[in-house]
């Protein structure tokens, strides 16, 4: 079984259809965001880069600069407190590195009191909450002592080199080894090698070979031995550590240990001084990283030695050296280093070069960017032409043509719209046409027979009897359903058509419609038939203009139905599921509760209509019957008046039909509380 609606119905699907909207990445709006966000992009990109780019040189310079000066600050607050015990008198120093540095330089002890600092105006900044290093010669920072005192620091000992304590030499005791030094020198000349005097940070001079061979002295009469003799003041210092040293080793269960003079442990043997190049004769075992810059003569008492013994010895060592030192070396102090006003961050100025880097990045955005407008203003515009053409070509009277569809986007759909506008004006100029010639058709044959009979009379042809009358009534009458039916029509395409609401049962309505129709189905041989029961449906509608829809309906299934046929009339209600679409009630009469649909059937017996033609039974001056017959088909307007009653009842109608069983038409109109819910339909 097929079945067809009104035309209002059959375009409500597709038209919601064409309303779904669009995936964000397909549509034209989201090709716009994205060439948008390109845009921002780059120009996000190329202001980063202009910012990384002329800054950075600026920065790493000035950081580098910072660091540089930082370091020497440090290095040399850091040998003031190798050589002195206590910060007093440390104010000049401080100020006089401000000074040189352009920075301001600050110390406070641990726990934030000032020592001293060369911000004196009472509106210096505070100090910030974190120091920049921790000065402590027993401690020392290896990065920033490597960056200091002009490339060398201290390498791998936390002990500062320069905190030598008990082992710094008298002023006799120096100048004693002085003259030695140098007569080893001029012996180290005559003998054509090449050599310096090199005094340590504990003032004892050592002989430094010039070149990368120092062994070449041990071949010369030149004994350098003499020169790493101890001192009295060396030997009671050192002989001090190894007590030290002991009583660590002793608390951990291990026996002592005797130390050489540079602090390495093992046979005796003269060694050059530590941590200080230009040895001129081996050293004996190496000396653990915390080591002074001199020591006395070591013991010869060893203990077993072993990789574990070493491990424990040279952990004591250098805990034995830290408090050794401790009293001779100032204590641990915070060390502020910052700009004069504040932090300040580093700048640029506008070079050339920097210029044309800006002028070139902003030509380059905005090249990307009226490249991108082009190519997105071309595909967009490209299409509205084509659609700006056609709809011209359309004004000037020309034959409609389609418009190529490009994609599934914003302007694809347009154009397919404009596509079916095209298609349906084409349409509906057909019908126009044929509208016109069938009015002309419908109107032509009774005015002719009028005509005709009226010239019979006048020319004595034809007696004015009563059947002569009744034949000109029968043709006038119909000439005037033609006209009414097209001021109908005319009525509801203008939205002019009044209707007037009221309470309607339609029980009493289909009987009242079956009444009408009795005769004229008795004549035909056509039983009639109304299934309803009391109380029936109820809905608001126009008695009148609902009685004439039926009344069509009813018409029509009459003439279509051979003798001895049946034509039912029934009515329900169809109740709405959550899911949108309806359920017949077939049980009749069923009162509507609220949200329901009454549903108008008249179902025939008769021949059925073609599966080609059910489409168009609503259409105007169709008919099944191709010959115009009227025996057979009326004006064609019948079915085209009642789906514009029904829609101007907020209604549909539909036909469904089975070829040679007969066919079901159905008038959908929403019930009474279903209507009350909406405006009254005037005219």
């Amino acid at each position: 079984m097929r079945r067809t609606r009104g035309h209002g119905a059959r375009e409500q699907e597709p038209r919601r259809a064409d309303r779904a909207r669009l995936p964000l990445r397909r549509s034209l709006l989201g090709r716009l965001l994205a060439v948008s966000a390109l845009v921002a992009a780059c120009s996000v990109a190329a202001t980063a880069w202009i910012a990384v780019q002329t800054t950075s040189g600026a920065i790493k310079q000035e950081q580098g600069q910072n660091l540089t000066a930082d370091a020497r600050i440090y290095d040399t607050l850091l040998e003031y407190a190798a050589r002195n015990p206590t910060w007093d008198g440390v104010g000049a120093t401080v100020r006089k590195l401000a000074r040189e540095s352009g920075r301001r330089v600050a110390l406070t002890t641990q726990g934030r009191q000032p020592l001293a600092d060369s911000a004196t105006e009472p509106t210096a900044p505070a100090l910030p909450p974190q120091a920049s290093a921790v000065v402590d010669p027993l401690s020392v920072d290896t990065v920033l002592a490597a960056r200091g005192a002009d490339g060398q620091g201290t390498g791998a000992d936390r002990i500062d080199p320069r905190a030598v304590g008990p082992f710094r030499l008298s002023t006799a005791d120096s100048r004693a080894l002085r003259r030695t030094a140098d007569d080893k020198v001029a012996c180290l000349n005559r003998a054509g090698i090449a050599s310096d005097v090199v005094v340590g940070a504990s003032g004892r001079p050592r002989v430094q070979i010039v070149g990368n061979d120092p062994e070449r002295a041990l071949g010369t009469r030149c004994d350098l031995a003499a020169l790493d003799t101890p001192t009295r003041s060396e030997r009671k210092a050192l002989d001090a550590l190894s007590e030290l040293a002991d009583a660590c080793l002793k608390r951990q269960g291990r026996e002592g240990v005797r130390l050489n003079n540079d602090l390495s442990w093992g046979d005796p043997a003269p060694a050059a001084v530590p941590g200080e190049p230009g040895a001129v004769v081996p050293r004996p075992v190496p000396a653990p990283r915390d080591a002074p810059a001199e020591q006395a003569a070591p013991s010869v008492e060893m203990p077993e030695l072993t990789g574990e013994n070493d491990r424990a010895i040279a952990s004591c060592v250098g805990t034995a050296r830290s408090e050794q030192l401790s009293s001779y070396v100032a204590s641990p102090a915070l060390l502020f280093i910052g700009d004069e006003g504040g932090a300040t961050l580093p700048g640029f100025d506008l070079s050339p070069a920097n210029t044309a880097r800006i002028a070139g990045a902003a030509a380059l955005v905005l090249a990307l960017t009226v490249g991108a407008s082009v190519f997105a203003g071309a595909r967009l515009v490209r299409p509205l032409h084509a659609l700006t053409g056609a709809a011209q070509r359309m004004r000037d009277g020309e034959q409609p043509a389609s418009v190529p569809v490009s994609g599934d986007d914003e302007v694809g759909r347009l154009a397919a719209a404009f596509n079916d506008m095209s298609a349906h004006r084409a349409r509906l100029e057909e019908q126009r046409k044929a509208m016109v010639s069938d009015v002309a058709h419908e109107l032509r044959t009774p005015l002719s027979n009028i005509r005709g009979w009226l010239e019979a009379a006048q020319d004595g042809l034809a007696d004015p009897d009563p059947a002569f009358v009744s034949s000109l009534l029968e043709e006038a009458v119909l000439l005037q359903h033609i006209i009414d039916d097209l001021q109908d029509l005319a009525a509801a395409d203008a939205g002019a058509l009044r209707l007037h609401p009221e309470p309607v049962e339609v029980r009493e309505l289909l009987g009242q419609v079956a009444a009408a129709h009795q005769a004229r189905a008795e004549n035909a041989g056509v039983t009639l038939a109304v299934t309803a029961t009391a109380p029936g449906p109820a809905l608001s509608a126009d008695p009148v203009r609902l009685r004439q829809a039926v009344g069509n309906l009813l018409s029509n299934a009459v003439r279509h139905t051979p003798e001895g046929g049946r034509v039912t009339l029934r009515a329900y209600v169809a109740e709405r599921h959550a899911s949108g679409p309806y359920a017949s009630e077939e049980g009749c009469g069923t009162v509507v509760t609220g949200g329901g649909t009454v549903v108008i059937e008249v179902a025939d017996t008769g021949s059925g209509i073609p599966a080609d033609d059910l489409p168009h039974v609503f259409d105007r001056f169709w008919r099944a019957e191709k010959s115009r017959s009227r025996r057979t088909g009326g004006s064609g307007l019948g079915l085209a008046i009642v789906r514009k009653l029904v829609e101007a009842h907020g209604g549909t109608a539909e036909a469904t039909s089975t070829e040679g069983e007969g066919s079901t038409f159905a008038l959908r109109l929403p019930g009474a509380s279903e209507q009350g819910r909406r405006p009254a339909l005037m005219g």
